[in-house]
């Protein structure tokens, strides 16, 4: 058994908090990896406020290096690594590297895993839930599979590196993977998500870029990321704006997940545009559904960025190696026992990425 530190969430719609915790020895394909960052995302967030299967350990953006490997693990002991969503790899899905859609993608991620011996987690000599997004990387070790654990480049500081395993993949891959190369894009939301988007779009060379967000602070950040326009929607009607700006758009990212937002999002689309829903949040919105044929519009959900990790990872850290994917402007860092404050800044929008680091 390795000892640990984790947040553990206790109660459902209760604040994770720090304790001790034991992991086992990594089996089959697993690594045991040595956190040094790992950042909080409105996921974690979300989801603790109503999982039932307490205790458990969230975290999802880990990065850290391995220091044991099961029998079959594909990874090595001192390999730099970021660890990403889990997927099964045997799917249909998966072998047509199309891994964010896998089968088991919700039993893999959401579910957590089951409390009995086959936990890698234990708090007072007791199973808990693990297995967050292949992980659970609110602590100083973790233990993921070989395909989550994404290697890096020696070097690279793992604070910066932490939110390209979620946040930083699902807004730039939106626009990269999936929009391709639109002339006009509007961005709902400017929180890690929106704000990578418009670095996706900015990186796609699209000619117009709107950022919509009610803080002052974040929607000069996009400017500086990249956004020919900002609006705020407390202040006027964010629709009209974009319209009056554009005439229409060709694409649209909402990282809100407000159905009045998804419902605007899809008005302001010009012919044969197509929306891009990345929030995690509303299960329906009333959406204008002769509009959206008319104008044969698309209205597509994107998990993940549509990313295979192994792919796109690597080619996010060249982007930021070559100045293109300025990272660092997002992050915030907090140490790894100041977990209360960065829990409570990504909640209260304080912090667009708060990335706690551990201090190794």
């Amino acid at each position: 058994m390795i000892k640990a530190r984790a947040a553990v969430l206790r109660e459902a719609g209760q604040d994770p908090q720090l304790t001790d915790v034991e992991l086992r020895d990594p089996v089959g394909d697993e690594v045991l990896v040595r956190i040094d960052a790992v950042g909080i995302c409105h996921t974690d967030i979300s989801v603790a406020a109503h999982f039932a299967k307490v205790p458990m350990v969230f975290g999802h953006e880990g990065a850290g290096t391995v220091v044991a490997v099961g029998p079959q693990a594909t990874r090595q002991v001192g390999e730099p690594v970021v660890l990403t969503f889990a997927s099964c790899g045997t799917c249909g899905y998966c072998v047509a590297d199309r891994p964010a859609y896998c089968d088991q993608s919700t039993n893999l991620n959401m579910r957590g895993s089951r409390r009995d011996e086959s936990s890698a987690l234990r708090l007072d000599g007791a199973p808990i839930t693990g297995g967050f997004f292949g992980q659970s990387s609110f602590a100083t070790y973790a233990i993921a599979g070989s395909r989550n654990a994404v290697p890096l480049p020696a070097g690279m500081d793992p604070a910066l590196a932490a939110p390209l395993g979620c946040s930083v993949q699902t807004g730039a891959g939106a626009v990269l993977n999936v929009l391709g190369a639109p002339d006009s894009v509007v961005v709902f939301g400017a929180g890690a998500v929106g704000l990578s988007a418009v670095m996706g779009a900015r990186i796609a060379g699209a000619r117009t870029i709107i950022a919509v967000d009610p803080i002052a602070e974040r929607r000069s950040l996009a400017t500086e990321l990249g956004a020919t326009a900002t609006i705020d929607p407390t202040a006027t009607d964010a629709a009209a704006a974009v319209l009056e700006l554009t005439g229409g758009v060709a694409a649209a990212v909402d990282t809100t997940a407000r159905p009045d937002v998804i419902a605007a999002a899809v008005g302001v689309l010009a012919a044969r545009g197509t929306l891009a829903l990345l929030g995690l949040g509303a299960m329906t919105a009333e959406l204008p559904v002769v509009l959206i044929m008319a104008k044969g519009l698309t209205v597509r959900g994107v998990v993940e960025g549509d990313s295979d990790p192994h792919v796109f990872i690597p080619r996010l850290v060249q982007l930021f190696e070559r100045g293109d994917l300025p990272l660092q402007k997002l992050v915030s860092t907090y140490a790894f026992d100041d977990f209360d404050r960065a829990w409570a800044d990504a909640k209260n929008g304080a912090a667009i990425k708060p990335v706690l680091v551990t201090g190794r």
